[in-house]
């Protein structure tokens, strides 16, 4: 058994190696460029953000004769001001002509509500659905507030009553993060990148062992060897699983590579991605490519053609990130019972990794655990499948 088993990974093994299209599909774009598209991604973004927060606003003031101290402030907090006169319907239509546009209008009546001490409305129009509109309405909303506070401060203060009577309740926000958990909100995806770079791995050498072996007709003379069927698919599960590994390492290899080019430290953040982070993300998710390598098989098995074995099968590379997105959204945090969930427990695990935290020993081996005696159990099914004659097609 452990002789044929041996042969047939071997066998798989040099002639993936031989293959240089999988060798560049599988361990170069998946684990190399994935992580540096990310991390690429990210560092254009933080920086983005840093800019924006430092970068006067372009704001359009409709009728700001009418309110001239109010512009003036506006100005003093950092907004680029452009008067211009018009109609609601003419500021749709700038609006509609120009991305990113954000239109103060000043009602004609607010210098007189303003000087009676009764509340003086603005309008700030904005398209919602423009992500630049959005941010700098927020900056214009926000000085607007700061304006308002302050003139309600002075207004207090002139009829002989101190403003903190108006504020019975101060919050001060005490952040108790640490660099490297602030870094988990921008890096917590790298998980998603891992596992997906892991299974790109081994994906072209289990559509090649069986439906490529099954369209090149060499599948035939394999299976009529004198040796048992399970053992030659446990072969071939065992060479899948051990290209996902070298995946794995690569990738982890690349994003401690990537993440010394990004500066976290400007963001008041860090990652600690070093030799051990590498180790740990390995051995978080070795146990992930047995299961992983086995479901492919089980996959690729039904597939008659390779082309068709890579269109299920790239939808196959999604099922995993699916308990990550869901635990996205919910907000989902380590507890025993979801270490038990495939992809789940390997996305709480990287991320521990990244914060340099460690979850219980408890956890961790139910996480490797559950993908070991689910792997197995596909594997063993793998190997059920490929004693039927039907699977010669």
């Amino acid at each position: 058994m452990i002789a044929t088993i041996a042969a047939v990974f071997a066998k798989e093994l040099r002639e993936t190696f031989r293959d240089r299209r999988a060798l560049v599909n599988g361990l170069v774009f998946g684990p190399v460029l994935a992580p540096l598209f990310f991390i690429l991604v990210m560092k254009l973004a933080l920086e983005r953000s840093v800019v924006m927060s430092d970068e006067r606003v372009p704001v359009t003031v409709v009728n700001a004769a009418t309110a001239a101290n109010l512009v003036q402030q506006l100005r003093e907090r950092g907004l680029e001001l452009e008067a211009r006169e018009g109609s609601e319907d003419d500021i749709r239509a700038w609006i509609a002509d120009e991305d990113g546009l954000v239109v103060l209008r000043i009602p004609p009546a607010f210098g007189e509500r303003f000087l009676s001490g009764k509340p003086a409305a603005v309008q700030v129009f904005a398209d919602g659905s423009d992500s630049e509109a959005g941010k700098r309405s927020a900056r214009l909303r926000e000085a607007l507030a700061a304006y308002g506070s302050r003139v309600a401060a002075l207004r207090l203060q002139a009829r002989g009553v101190s403003p903190m009577a108006a504020q019975p309740v101060v919050v001060d926000d005490v952040d108790v993060s640490t660099p490297s958990t602030r870094a988990t909100l921008v890096l917590g995806m790298l998980s998603y990148v891992v596992l997906l770079a892991t299974l790109m791995g081994g994906l072209y050498l289990a559509i090649d062992a069986t439906a490529g072996e099954r369209e090149r007709g060499s599948l035939e003379p394999l299976l009529t060897l004198p040796v048992t069927r399970e053992h030659l698919i446990y072969g071939k599960i065992a060479a899948t699983a051990a290209m996902m590994l070298l995946a794995l390492l690569i990738v982890s290899l690349s994003i401690a590579a990537s993440l010394r080019v990004m500066p976290l430290e400007t963001f008041g953040m860090s990652a600690a991605f070093g030799p051990a982070a590498v180790l740990g993300v390995f051995a978080a998710v070795a146990p992930f490519t047995l299961l992983a390598a086995s479901l492919l098989t089980v996959v690729a098995s039904f597939t008659r053609t390779y082309k068709e074995a890579q269109s299920w099968l790239g939808v196959v590379l999604l099922v995993p990130t699916v308990p990550i997105a869901v635990a996205g959204v919910l907000g989902l945090s380590p507890k025993a019972p979801l270490m038990a969930l495939p992809s789940l427990s390997q996305h709480f695990l990287v991320q521990a990794v990244i914060r340099g935290e460690a979850l219980p020993l408890a956890w961790q081996l139910l996480a490797a655990g559950s993908c070991l005696a689910l792997g197995l159990a596909l594997a063993w099914l793998a190997g059920r499948l490929y004693r039927r004659e039907a699977i010669l097609g």
